[in-house]
């Protein structure tokens, strides 16, 4: 994707009022006094390429900042797929317009191609068009996650590892899957709890209705029963041949037969005494046959005492109403088939699983291969480029450890291992004190991966600090190798790095109406060299005899005829 950055316009950010500044392609130099603003420039792309700005740098006085940039790319499909995605306006005749507006209360809005958009939009975008490299930016190059990421970019394996992490992320979705389904089933403790629970109340077969029907049928029958028990009972104590009336009735009446024969007077007690008699075996014989009358089925009775013990029962365990437990055994039931349900998809997530965990070892085998193929050539084109820079004997290596779980850069992460001078065994970068040599680590890998890098902006704020004389020329001629396939930027207090560039534009802060404003402006022709000879010390004559020649001995001599 061929693409440069034509124009930034930046209005009311920190102490520029208006800046609008036409970008040419090649590398371009920045330069111009400390503290004059020259941060400000590279603060201004950070914020229109998604980093979140505090309401602080707007400038004082002002409701809002503003920036604006125009990207033109060649070839606009690729851009013009993420723009789609996120339902954002297409590039019209290749040209990109980004633009944001930081507010100094409320909240920013930002902008592509006219649509409104959220910064992680930006964010996608920046890092596709733009390579920004800071001076706090080296310590970037001491995490080993960044370390893999940059051998990936080398290794053209970006794609690999997209698709491991695609791989991944399905593993911790199905993951996720499983145990949310374990969770809802609530385990084998759960399932055989509702088990039981069907079992118990829906074998019982029960009904809104029984529990009332059942009580009458049990009145009934107990009832029936202890009527039998009080007839059979009189019937006995009247029938006892011991102690019962019929005996006693017996012996009055033979005794009152022989009063009669004495006195026919005692004639009429012998009737009345046999009279009671009769009515007595009469009696006894109708309170046995009222017994034998009633009809008792001692199984029924039992079966219906063993029916109520089994709701009581069950009021007490799910009820307390019958309508209760019978709602408890619908409920049960259902959870018991949701369970069920649950069983089968957990199975068909555990296949899924299996089969995501398999892509994923594929994945991750095909990165790491990749990956070893890249760290090779990678190190050697580093140790090539920090020859050109200086350490002619530094030896640098790319070891690739390996991590216990597939991780979010792969099942290994790289470790840039680094000696800047001979006879010393490598070490880490992280161990490396010296922000020279750090430095030229950073533009060497940066120089190496300028040929696989399709990002066409490469910006540098001072990645040549700490280093001068011939170490500065061969970082200026490195950053000019650069600019031969990169639109590179530099933020730079070297001579030899501005006077390298193809392009030169100078910060420059001053106080209008009171008011201190930071603007840029190109230097050109004697502007350059007088800029470039305050870099070297001052506006002598020997000073720009010597910024003369850096810029070359025609440029030079053609600059000298101007004067």
């Amino acid at each position: 994707m061929s693409a440069m950055l034509r124009s930034l316009r930046i209005r009311n950010l920190a102490l520029v009022e208006e800046l609008e500044w036409d970008l040419p392609s090649g590398f371009t130099a920045v330069t111009g006094e400390t503290g004059a603003g020259k941060s400000i420039i590279l603060g201004a792309l950070k914020f229109l390429l998604g980093e979140r700005a505090e309401r602080g740098v707007v400038r004082s006085g002002s409701s809002s900042a503003g920036i604006e940039a125009v990207f033109y790319i060649e070839d606009t499909v690729e851009i013009d797929s993420l723009l789609e995605e996120s339902g954002i306006d297409i590039c019209s005749d290749g040209e990109l317009i980004l633009k944001r507006t930081i507010a100094a209360e409320g909240s920013g809005r930002q902008f592509i191609n006219g649509s409104s958009c959220n910064l992680s939009v930006l964010k996608e975008l920046g890092s596709r068009l733009v390579d920004l490299h800071g001076p706090h930016d080296h310590q970037s190059l001491f995490s080993r996650r960044e370390q893999t990421l940059l051998l990936d970019r080398y290794s053209n394996a970006l794609e690999l590892r997209e698709s491991y992490l695609a791989c991944r992320n399905s593993v911790a979705a199905i993951r996720r899957e499983l145990d949310e389904l374990e969770l809802d089933s609530g385990g084998t403790a759960r399932e055989e709890y509702l088990r039981t629970v069907v079992e118990e109340i829906l074998s019982a077969k029960l009904s809104d209705a029984e529990e009332e029907a059942i009580e009458s049928r049990y009145r009934a029958a107990s009832n029936s029963r202890r009527l039998i028990e009080l007839a059979s009972a009189a019937s006995g104590r009247l029938d006892d041949e011991e102690a019962g009336p019929g005996t006693a009735i017996a012996e009055s009446v033979r005794t009152l037969r022989e009063l009669g024969r004495l006195d026919e007077r005692a004639d009429s007690y012998l009737q009345t005494l046999e009279r009671i008699a009769g009515d007595l075996d009469s009696l006894v014989s109708d309170l046995r046959g009222y017994a034998e009358s009633i009809e008792i089925d001692a199984g029924e009775l039992q079966m219906i005492e063993e029916r109520i013990n089994l709701l009581s029962s069950l009021r007490r365990k799910y009820g307390p109403s019958l309508r209760e437990v019978i709602e408890r055994g619908i409920e049960a039931e259902s959870e018991l088939k949701r369970i069920s349900i649950l069983a089968e998809l957990k199975d068909s997530a555990s296949s899924r699983h299996l089969e995501a965990v398999r892509k994923l070892e594929v994945a991750a085998a095909l990165l790491a291969e990749k990956r070893r193929e890249g760290a090779k050539r990678l190190a050697d084109m580093v140790v090539k480029e920090l020859k050109d820079l200086g350490f002619l004997h530094a030896g640098f290596q790319i070891i690739l450890e390996a991590q216990g779980n597939p991780g979010p850069d792969g099942t290994e992460l790289s470790d840039f291992l680094f000696a800047p001078n001979p006879g010393e065994p490598v070490q880490p970068l992280r161990a490396i004190a010296s922000s020279g040599e750090i430095s030229r680590v950073m533009l060497a890998l940066k120089s190496a991966l300028a040929s696989q890098d399709r990002v066409p902006l490469l910006v540098f704020d001072e990645i040549d600090a700490n280093v001068g004389g011939k170490i500065a020329s061969r970082v200026a001629e490195k950053m000019k190798e650069l600019g031969l396939n990169h639109q590179v930027l530099c933020i730079t207090h070297l001579p030899q790095v501005a006077a390298a560039a193809s392009s030169q534009f100078m910060v420059i802060k001053s106080v209008s109406r009171g008011r201190t404003e930071t603007t840029i402006e190109p230097v050109e022709r004697i502007a350059r060299i007088d800029e470039i000879a305050r870099m070297l010390g001052g506006a002598t004559d020997s000073a720009r005899v010597h910024a003369m020649s850096l810029l070359g001995m025609k440029e030079a001599s053609n600059l000298g005829k101007k004067t």
